[in-house]
């Protein structure tokens, strides 16, 4: 089983033994090169896209 998380919970697939699943960390601090940026951003909107029905499902139940 996957489990989807938000980046709260960065860390958690290394105890899990990969299965939770959060969105890519962004290792640079200062001055990344623009390829990393971008390709960071389309992991990040992938992750959220995917995501966002947990989120919804939540909210759901909250209401």
């Amino acid at each position: 089983m996957e489990i989807l998380a938000d980046a709260g919970y960065q860390g958690m697939g290394a105890q899990t033994g990969g299965q939770v699943v959060t969105p890519p960390h962004c290792k640079f601090k200062k001055n990344a090169p623009a390829w990393y940026e971008e390709r960071h951003e389309q992991q990040r909107k992938v992750h959220s896209s995917r995501r966002i029905r947990v989120e919804h499902g939540i909210a759901h139940l909250k209401n």
